[in-house]
């Protein structure tokens, strides 16, 4: 008889500690999906092109990613000889935009020195692709 007993209450005490790993599981998972939904929440500022020039007219984005270029698929597409057909990148992360340089044939500047690396960007940056200088304006949605 003390045999099923003991083996009744080490049946008991596995469930549970099944349960106990489940429902930690369970916690675990619930604080994850939270956490990707405050990250998916999270608003990109608003970034605003301006070229200094008249021609071109300002450009609003509020994607975490713009490709500056000549190719008329590029999202900020500047038509000039001068600019590559995809020039430069400017990325959102990090709580800060970021700019790229994609291998363009004149280089990308940021306030008159070339950009090698991804540099942070500010309000008020001016970019220069080419011969186009662009005038970054960044607001906080």
């Amino acid at each position: 008889m003390s045999g099923v007993v003991v083996l009744i209450v080490r049946a008991i005490v596995s469930l549970m500690l099944y349960a106990f790993l489940g429902t930690a599981l369970y916690i675990i998972w619930q604080d994850l999906q939270m956490q990707s939904e405050l990250v998916k929440a999270a608003q990109v500022p608003l970034l605003t092109i301006s070229p200094i020039s008249d021609d071109i007219s300002p450009m609003e984005y509020s994607v975490p990613e713009v490709i500056i270029g000549r190719d008329p698929l590029c999202n900020c597409a500047i038509p000039d000889e001068t600019v590559s057909s995809r020039h430069a990148r400017l990325s959102y992360h990090h709580n800060q935009w970021w700019l790229e340089d994609l291998n363009s044939t004149n280089g990308t500047f940021l306030n008159d020195d070339r950009v090698y690396t991804p540099t942070v960007v500010i309000a008020g940056d001016e970019i220069r692709c080419g011969q186009i200088v662009l005038k970054i304006i960044i607001t906080a949605k």
